[in-house]
């Protein structure tokens, strides 16, 4: 069985030759969270490729929709839909759309706006809880989406609700759209701030695969958890690591081929 390392490898891979073709945005905030897709997807939920409507399975929000070609591509990479689908990202009437789609096979609920996944996971952990089902909800999180009061709303309602099946993944990866997360609203302390709101609290490197699958295993007997990601925007690819531009930039032909040569050789 390929290693999640490897898996990610190929996640970051597709994810570059899909913005490259489509001259889309926001590569460099999928390549952050690409080690934790391929944590989650590779090792730790519990979902069947070929039944991605199973009732049974963990959900995964990505409330952070603008980095939707890390889903995609995770998606495509775990069997749940044909890769040749990632071809036609950000072409008119596909449904691999430029922020997340729920019309896509194993995708939960469309978001874009920020502020909106947790929320919505937070529903969908007390809908769980209710019922009496086992299945667990992941939502992954960017730092500058907590700027966003309803996340802090969706949080406090989690922590009174005790609601243990849901964990949130923050990708902290201290960039915004613009400049760094501490310059446009610090977060400081985010660990005190979460632990006060009620929530059981891990900090991880974010691009370690043995820390994220402790975190993501670890299981509060009545809170929910939060997990502080440190990551790297642009994880993976040099000239892309911590350069805020890329934000919105898209790899032109020489950028792609250099980018790829470095993926394959850090795993050759």
């Amino acid at each position: 069985m390929p290693t999640t390392q490897n898996l990610a490898n190929r996640i970051r891979q597709n994810a570059l030759k899909m913005v490259h073709k489509a001259k889309a945005s926001h590569i460099a905030s999928a390549l952050s969270i690409i080690d934790i897709l391929a944590v989650l997807y590779g090792k730790v939920m519990r979902f069947e490729p070929t039944e991605p409507s199973n009732s049974k399975r963990d959900r995964f929000i990505l409330s952070k929709g603008h980095a939707c070609v890390a889903v995609y591509s995770t998606l495509a990479e775990v069997g749940v839909i044909p890769k040749e689908q990632l071809e036609t990202y950000g072409d008119d009437f596909s449904w691999l759309m430029n922020h997340i789609s729920h019309k896509v096979d194993g995708v939960e609920f469309s978001t874009g706006a920020l502020g909106h996944g947790l929320p919505f996971g937070v529903g969908k952990a007390l809908a769980a809880k209710s019922r009496g089902d086992t299945w667990r909800t992941f939502v992954l999180l960017s730092d500058g989406e907590m700027d966003e009061g309803s996340n802090w709303e969706a949080l406090m309602f989690a922590a009174h609700h005790q609601l243990a099946n849901l964990t949130a993944i923050i990708d902290y990866n201290k960039l915004q759209s613009l400049g760094s997360v501490a310059q446009t609203l610090g977060l400081e302390p985010l660990g005190d701030k979460l632990r006060a709101f009620g929530c059981e609290v891990h900090e991880v490197d974010g691009h370690d695969h043995e820390h994220i699958t402790a975190a993501l295993l670890s299981l509060a007997h009545s809170k929910p958890t939060v997990i502080i990601a440190h990551t790297t925007k642009g994880k993976g690819v040099g000239f892309m690591e911590n350069r805020v531009e890329w934000h919105y930039k898209n790899p032109n032909d020489e950028q792609l081929v250099t980018a790829l040569a470095e993926l394959e050789a850090a795993y050759a």
